[in-house]
């Protein structure tokens, strides 16, 4: 059994898939598989996946499932994978030949019971340089949320988790007809108690689309058709033991604008910081104003 299983949800970016699987083919440690799960694509993903398992150059494995959104390609992913440690590969970002070597080292070097995995760098492609620059040089371990709010690291990052935690949250439970539930959620929870290991190195390098999830101008989109969802997530952030008081502060204004749109009128009563969500009240219905303009923009 490979000791690193690499997940790639993916929906119609065949076009895209090769320049994952050649980072693959060319990594200098193979203690590791590749998992495409295909959300439903209509073009030549399937065919072309089965090519490449044909090809017998790395282990790779293929799941087809009906379309839901990118967290369901994570709940599919946790409920197959059976390796000590995972990480998605988005089906337009790719890996440095190293990368796998790097994680596994680190991993067998410093990993134990008490951690929930390590977190590296991306890159972005068009520069070559880290998103949001290098941690801290004097930073062995973190707490995830620990890097946004305290303003430790601003950028992407990439993460690597323990199968069995992951496995431990998973699914994660969204709602009819929402697609845009970030599997955040699920790495929210695993790393409130557990630190990760920081790795100062490139793990991934990202190509941002036009029209991905990632890209900022289609975050506002995303509020509008998944209110339900991002309602959700505020919940977890304000519950968290490394939520800070102004995170929860901006969790509650998101969470109240969340349920507005989605027509919760219950929002109060189930809000676990139900002074602190009242007292945001007021900027939540101003973050409704500003969002439906900006994705009207879009």
């Amino acid at each position: 059994m490979s000791t690193l299983t690499i997940f790639t949800p993916t929906y119609n970016r065949a076009h895209l898939l090769r320049r994952v699987y050649e980072s693959l083919v060319t990594q200098t440690s193979q203690d590791f598989e590749w998992l495409v799960i295909d959300d439903g694509s209509t073009d030549f993903t399937r065919s072309l996946v089965e090519g490449f398992m044909r090809e017998g150059r790395i282990a790779v494995s293929y799941v087809h499932k009906e379309n839901g959104g990118l967290y369901t390609g994570y709940n599919e992913a946790y409920s197959r994978i059976t390796s000590e440690l995972c990480v998605c590969i988005d089906s337009d970002d790719f890996m440095p030949d190293d990368a796998v070597e790097i994680i596994i080292r680190t991993w067998r070097e410093r990993g134990g019971e008490e951690y929930a995995g390590l977190i590296g760098l991306d890159f972005r492609l068009d520069t070559m340089e880290p998103i949001g620059g290098r941690f801290p040089d004097s930073m062995k371990d973190c707490y995830f949320l620990d890097l946004y709010t305290r303003r430790i690291h601003r950028g992407d990052s990439k993460v690597v988790t323990r199968t069995d935690l992951m496995r431990s949250v998973a699914p994660q439970i969204g709602f009819e007809g929402e697609k845009y539930f970030n599997p955040v959620y699920m790495l929210l929870q695993v790393c409130d108690t557990r630190k990760l290991i920081v790795v100062n190195e490139c793990l991934c390098i990202v190509d941002y689309q036009t029209g991905g999830d990632s890209m900022s101008e289609g975050i506002f989109r995303q509020y509008l058709d998944s209110p339900r969802s991002f309602a959700k997530q505020r919940l977890l952030e304000m519950t968290l033991r490394r939520s800070t008081f102004l995170n929860n502060l901006r969790s509650a204004i998101h969470y109240v604008s969340s349920c507005i749109i989605a027509g919760d009128r219950d929002w109060l009563r189930k809000s676990p910081r139900k002074v602190m969500t009242l007292v945001a009240a007021p900027a939540g219905w101003l973050l409704i104003k500003y969002i439906r303009r900006k994705a009207s923009q879009c």
